[in-house]
């Protein structure tokens, strides 16, 4: 199984060819999917606009939702 992560890990991310910036992408990107963070504040960690994060994520087939009113306290802890 944790051969299978890594393996994940590796796949290219066609936007980032920098280790750091890839691992923060995806990192972002999951706090995104477990609804710990909105997009705005995805997008301000990574140093981009929501729209282009909208974009790189559609390009991946990533399938974004945003946060519901409860959802907006979590991140604020976060």
């Amino acid at each position: 199984m944790q051969e299978q992560n890594r393996k994940y890990l590796d796949l290219p991310i066609p936007f980032f060819r920098d280790k750091e910036k890839k691992d923060l992408f995806l990192t972002v990107v999951g706090a995104l999917s477990l609804r710990l963070i909105s997009l705005r504040k995805a997008a301000e960690l990574l140093n981009l606009e929501e729209k282009t994060l909208l974009e790189m994520l559609d390009s991946v087939g990533y399938s974004f939702s945003f946060l519901e009113k409860e959802d907006i306290e979590i991140e604020k802890e976060w």
